[in-house]
């Protein structure tokens, strides 16, 4: 004997879904920026060469990680609002406004761009910050506001290395 689904129940988490809808939008722009920057990170510590070699394959093997940890906090926050959670290279370079790199760039030119990737990411966040503080989002103004801490402080040591 077959027993009927119950329906889900909706979500009430005090955040119309008119809200939650838009919010989570945001959230996949800054997943999209997430993801590409975790790739252009991690393709530069494969093919990082120079003096510097030693120093920036740590460096960048340091934050590939901690972006790879940020990117499930971005999604899972994405999917408790109810949305699903962009997940193909199709979806993210649609939604990111960072852009991908060709070729293997020079250190100092990695450095250059993962400065400019780690400010851009920065940006989406700040953008959606606004929104969330209108709808009263406590956990997506706290999720923004430790990756604005991150990436802020990563383009920061990163700029370091240009002076």
């Amino acid at each position: 004997m077959k027993t009927a689904k119950k329906p889900v129940p909706a979500i009430d988490i005090g955040i119309s879904a008119p809200k939650r809808e838009r919010i989570a939008e945001g959230l996949s722009r800054l997943l999209a920026d997430s993801y590409t920057l975790y790739l252009m990170t991690h393709n530069f510590h494969w093919n990082v060469i120079g003096p510097m070699f030693n120093t920036l394959h740590l460096m960048f093997m340091e934050q590939y990680t901690e972006q790879w940890n940020a990117l499930d906090l971005i999604a899972e926050r994405i999917r408790a609002l109810g949305h699903p959670a962009p997940g193909t290279y199709r979806e993210f370079v649609q939604l990111a406004s960072i852009k991908e790199v060709s070729g293997v760039p020079p250190a100092i030119e990695m450095i250059r761009l993962l400065v400019g990737a780690q400010e851009g990411t920065a940006r989406t966040a700040r953008q959606l910050l606004p929104l969330v503080e209108k709808a009263n989002d406590q956990p997506t103004a706290d999720l923004l506001t430790q990756r604005l801490e991150v990436h802020e402080k990563t383009a920061w040591m990163l700029r370091s290395l240009l002076e």
